[in-house]
């Protein structure tokens, strides 16, 4: 599943970060505690440079206690990163950001100088939550749909920190096909942009694999299939997901086994994992350099005229052409 969802609003967000980062003491990125790979936008990182940045894994009480621990000494290993997690059933500690921002940022505690901290993070990851619980007023609107905030906003904090606030962006486009997946199936991206079916399987194929046991007590079956739609079509029937004629109704129990992992009442998930997503990252290099290559192939053949051109293909040799003409003047 290839997801490539770029509104304006996020385009200019991102120029917007751009402009303003030469100012900004420290960057605070929300990532998704279930998933802290594949909802930190690579636009982001690189925009960072050497600032200090704090990882806020959001929503940790919806996801694995042992993995995210795994995932806080991952992220920290790289220089100038600290982690903290917040729970969405204790609002209160996430005011330990401050803190951690301050021990970062020592040059500016105690004197006249405000540290101006910039909030980033892909949309429906909790950012508006956790800013409205440091501002101790609503400055942010919170929903269950992906990108609300669609301006920049600057908000005084308590204990001499500014924080300017960001719209959710994503980047252009997801390379790759596991991340696409799993925003999806954790609500980063919206519902009408995928079928639950697709994520529904996706799901529960990971969760046969990583969580039998939970899916085991939560729809009370005696042993949990091999494969995903052997899963499905029994949980079908404990839940009554069923068409006329006793059919199993796989919109409806896909839909359900999405709706319970993100609310967690399936148990405590996480969609991944650090050694994951080395062997993922090295893919999606193998496929980009064999996409590179059959395009010069592609290329080389039309030269030695053994390949006619689409019209789109011979449009694009036109506007080469002119450009090397261009260039030679």
């Amino acid at each position: 599943m290839a997801i490539q969802w770029y509104p304006g609003h996020m385009h200019k967000a991102q120029k917007e970060m751009k402009e303003l980062l030469p100012k900004i003491d420290l960057l605070i990125e929300v990532l998704d505690a279930r998933i802290p790979y594949s909802s930190a936008n690579p636009a982001i990182s690189s925009l960072r440079g050497n600032l200090p940045c704090i990882k806020v894994l959001s929503k940790a009480d919806l996801a694995d206690p042992e993995l995210t621990k795994l995932w806080q000494s991952y992220l920290e290993s790289e220089k100038g990163v600290k982690t903290i997690t917040t729970r969405t059933d204790e609002k209160s500690k996430m005011k330990l950001v401050l803190d951690l921002c301050k021990k970062m940022v020592p040059s500016k505690v105690g004197g006249v100088k405000v540290i101006n901290a910039m909030i980033a993070g892909i949309p429906n990851v909790g950012k508006s939550t956790l800013i409205n619980v440091l501002a101790q007023r609503v400055i942010a609107k919170t929903g269950n749909e992906p990108a609300v905030t669609k301006s920049q906003q600057k908000i005084n904090l308590e204990g001499g920190i500014t924080l300017f606030d960001t719209p959710g962006i994503l980047w252009p486009k997801v390379e790759n096909e596991h991340s696409s997946y799993r925003l999806a199936v954790t609500g980063a991206i919206k519902d009408t942009i995928v079928e639950y079916e697709d994520i529904g399987f996706y799901a529960a194929d990971y969760l046969i694999k990583t969580y039998p046991v939970l899916l085991k007590n939560r729809f009370g079956l005696d042993n949990i299939p091999d494969t995903e739609i052997a899963f499905l079509e029994q949980a079908a029937t404990r839940r009554g997901a069923l068409r006329s004629g006793g059919r199993v109704n796989l919109h409806k129990i896909c839909e359900v086994l999405i709706n319970e992992l993100r609310s967690g009442m399936l148990g405590l998930i996480t969609l991944e994992h650090p050694d994951m997503i080395q062997a993922e990252e090295l893919k999606i290099k193998q496929d980009l350099a064999k996409k590179d290559q059959d395009k010069q192939d592609r290329k080389q053949r039309f030269k030695d005229g053994s390949l006619t051109p689409s019209k789109r293909e011979q449009k694009q040799v036109s506007r080469e052409h002119k450009a090397n003409k261009r260039r030679k003047r």
